[in-house]
């Protein structure tokens, strides 16, 4: 999107704002969120890395793969307590853990590759109601 379209969708009612402006999400909960991803992207690394399934890392923590499933996609309904537990249960270290915390608090920083990313999305869910706003997570909602 060019800054002319950009102004143009402004000066409609538009509004571009970041995940974490759209949401209201303070650092800390944000910083919250990042960590839990990266510990959810580390059992998926971990259990490929180990050429596990999802069915057989459940039977190793007593779960079910569907439960495993939903703890590498980071569902809310998954406690940041059980993915540790997990990783420990398939062998990471704590080392591993720190490395994996580390990266998200790598990638939390908004970087200019980040920010773009971020405008694109916002870009893209752009939708001709004047009475919407527009979040960079694609979400719509009225305004306030």
């Amino acid at each position: 999107m060019t800054e002319e379209q950009r102004r143009r969708l402004e000066a409609a009612g538009y509004r571009f704002t970041t995940v974490h402006e759209f949401l209201g999400l303070t650092s800390a909960e944000m910083a919250l969120i990042d960590m839990k991803v990266a510990l959810a992207r580390a059992l998926k690394a971990l259990r490929r890395h180990r050429r596990l399934t999802q069915a057989q890392v459940a039977k190793r923590l007593g779960s079910s793969q569907s439960r495993v499933a939903k703890m590498e996609a980071g569902d809310s309904s998954v406690s940041m307590d059980l993915l540790v537990r997990s990783l420990f249960a398939l062998g990471a270290s704590k080392g591993d853990l720190a490395r994996a915390l580390e990266m998200a608090t790598l990638t939390a920083r908004p970087t200019p590759r980040r920010r773009a990313a971020a405008r694109v999305a916002s870009r893209l869910t752009a939708t001709s109601r004047r009475d919407r706003e527009v979040g960079s997570s694609g979400h719509l909602r009225p305004r306030a």
